[in-house]
């Protein structure tokens, strides 16, 4: 299959085809379009963000399975071959004999590269090694400087996860201030976001730019996709005095305040009605814990909010409603506001 008809196909799938690099479409093409087209018969839409608990469970299963059938003897071996460089040519030959990459996917309707680089995470032991010592984030720093952002390497020198050295590091790096957000750091926040927005949309559409030139509106913060995946490390480092997930934080709030003035949603009326429809919406998904939840697509349901404005809302009703919520399953919380609360919402609209 070319190029342009492989990126074509994918795109029924990939919304964000387009943005994706040529070597990454054509390994898409042979690992992943079949399997898409496989779950469309069975009228299942593949899937992104964040991975539910029954699919960490197969991701497992099928882990599992793969040791089984090839004899590998650990996970770690099998997921970071390089760590075993005496055993790497006999992994790799196994792992091609036995279609490592149909295998480790199999049942999850998601993008290759993204089951693999769940699965490492979960079975990486360096991911589960608690809290930095003062050594190792002295460590941390000297081993920065000497190899840059070479994280593979320095997660190597460290026996930490390369997610785990580089995010300990951007919270390290710098002298960070945890305390209130001040007039300067909310403006260079907002200007760094607008910034990386602006190169975004003009890669998407150089025609058009919107209101994100419009210096005395802040219409432009109000568009939906402004609350997608942002370059936290590259926005943290304009900021300059907070690490990416304050950032991420504070960003998020601000949107929130945003998206939700003139709208209202949950005051009067239609506060009441938000609460009915957030209720019956969850009652609907069936979800057994909250991370098989879309919150996403919820938050489209109930207005044109962030999915941490609806979770933040879920929250406080549960525990302004839900007695002894603490001690409660999710779904047992989330039938509680069934039977209980939402009869009482509807009557009192």
């Amino acid at each position: 299959m070319d190029l342009d008809t492989a990126r074509q196909e994918l795109e029924e799938f990939i919304p964000h085809v387009k943005n994706i690099s040529d070597s990454s479409i054509k390994k898409m093409a042979g690992r992943d379009l079949m399997r898409f087209k496989e779950f469309k018969k069975q009228g299942i839409a593949v899937k992104f963000g964040r991975f539910t608990q029954k699919e960490n469970k197969q991701i497992q299963k099928n882990v599992e399975e793969f040791l089984a059938l090839t004899g590998i003897d650990s996970a770690e071996k099998l997921l970071f071959t390089s760590r075993y460089p005496e055993d790497k040519d006999t992994i790799h030959r196994l792992k091609t004999k036995h279609h490592f990459c149909e295998k480790i996917s199999e049942g999850i309707p998601r993008p290759w590269r993204l089951i693999y680089y769940r699965a490492r995470k979960m079975f990486d032991p360096n991911n589960y090694k608690g809290r930095y010592t003062n050594e190792e984030k002295e460590k941390l720093k000297k081993y920065q400087a000497l190899h840059g952002n070479d994280w593979k390497k320095i997660s190597e020198l460290m026996s930490r996860s390369n997610l785990s050295v580089a995010m300990k590091f951007s919270e390290i790096k710098s002298t960070i201030n945890y305390g209130p957000w001040t007039e300067e750091e909310t403006r260079k926040l907002m200007d760094a976001v607008k910034e990386v927005m602006r190169r975004k949309l003009k890669a998407e559409n150089p025609s058009s730019l919107f209101s994100l030139d419009e210096s005395n509106t802040d219409l432009w913060i109000e568009r939906e996709q402004l609350y997608q995946a942002l370059p936290w490390t590259e926005i943290e480092a304009k900021v300059g005095s907070r690490y990416w997930r304050q950032c991420k934080q504070k960003w998020n709030s601000i949107l929130t305040s945003k998206l939700s003035r003139g709208q209202k949603l949950y005051r009067g009326t239609n506060g009441l009605k938000a609460k009915i429809n957030l209720i019956k919406r969850l009652y609907e998904t069936k979800a057994e814990d909250a991370s098989e939840v879309n919150w996403d697509e919820l938050s489209n349901a109930i207005g044109d909010v962030p999915r941490s404005y609806v979770q933040s809302k879920f929250y406080k009703l549960k525990v302004s409603s839900v007695p002894l919520w603490k001690k409660k399953t999710f779904s047992e919380i989330i039938d509680y506001l069934y039977e209980k609360k939402l009869p009482e919402l509807e009557a009192k609209l």
